[in-house]
């Protein structure tokens, strides 16, 4: 009798694929499913930290303060994204821009010798009649920047001025650093104005002493402004240069008024009793901004706290 033949299931070949197929299928069963993709962690938006940008005003020798102030944003791990200067406040802003701590910037402020930014010119000699030319200033600044132009700064980095023939204030963005430090630095009847591409240009106190314009307008969303401004009322008024300083003095002090509403914090050092022309009293600068500075920071932590619970 002859032996049925095998059919399609019962071939030997199939059944051992169907084997296989079933001991696959048994693993995978047992095997736990990867969780499903969680919609909440990719809903979470990603908490930008806000750009904190600090302007830094005009006061000639008061602006040692701003180192203070310098000092203690960095014992409290804050350092400005950005930061803009005004005359005094371009000298600090420039130096502090090539990436130095606030710590080295002020032995170097310690050690400064006032003769070395000093050239003396004869008013006599040239038709604006100032008693300072400015190229030691100018010098002075690229040395200790090592030369770096405003836009390779480690801060993004603006220094203002003001167009002597339009009274426009201007926001140097790169070029020459001790350049644009002189021009901002060029107090009518003290510095010559500073020649820049066919322009002159003088003191940015004039226009803008304290910068908080610019500090938005570069991208701050929390803008610090250290107002080191003398009030007239200090000011010794007395010789045809004390007149002319005084004048200065309050058409600053009038400029302010309208933009110093624009910053959230507003710090200003005690410096009543500290002149202009007053290089001795560094120290008792610096330490009035750290003083001033402190008695800021809970509100500067409140507003960055602000930023972040109003961050969409």
């Amino acid at each position: 009798m002859k032996s049925p033949k095998p059919s399609f299931f019962n071939h030997p070949q199939i059944l051992k694929f169907f084997s296989v197929a079933s001991l696959i299928i048994s693993l995978s069963a047992c095997q736990t499913p990867p969780p499903p993709p969680s919609s909440s962690i990719s809903s979470v938006p990603v908490r930008k930290p806000p750009v904190i940008g600090i302007a830094l005003g005009g006061g000639a020798a008061r602006g040692f303060a701003h180192i203070g102030v310098l000092k203690v944003l960095e014992a409290n791990q804050i350092k400005p994204d950005l930061i803009v200067g005004t005359s005094a406040g371009s000298v600090i802003a420039s130096v502090y821009a090539t990436g130095i701590s606030a710590s080295e910037l002020q032995r170097i402020a310690i050690n400064l010798d006032e003769a070395s930014i000093t050239d003396w010119a004869n008013p006599f000699s040239n038709k604006f009649g100032g008693v300072i030319k400015g190229d030691a200033l100018q010098n002075h600044v690229n040395k200790l920047v090592k030369n770096k132009p405003i836009d390779q700064m480690e801060i993004p980095l603006g220094i203002v001025a003001t167009d002597l023939k339009t009274g426009d204030a201007i926001l140097f963005r790169r070029g020459d650093t001790g350049q644009a430090v002189r021009a901002s630095s060029s107090v009518p009847g003290v510095f010559s104005p500073t020649r820049i591409s066919n322009r002159e240009y003088v003191d940015g106190g004039l226009s803008s002493p304290v910068p908080i314009r610019f500090t938005k307008q570069m991208g701050a969303d929390i803008v610090i402004a250290v107002n080191i401004s003398s009030e007239p009322a200090d000011q010794d008024i007395s010789g045809t240069l004390g007149v002319l300083l005084q004048t200065t003095t309050i058409m600053g002090r009038n400029i302010s008024l309208f933009e110093m509403p624009l910053a959230d914090i507003v710090v200003v050092p005690k410096l009543s009793s500290m002149k202009g022309t007053d290089f001795k009293s560094r120290n008792t600068a610096i330490i009035a901004g750290e003083e001033a500075m402190q008695q800021q920071m809970d509100l500067l932590k409140k507003k960055i706290d602000e930023y972040y619970r109003n961050f969409r």
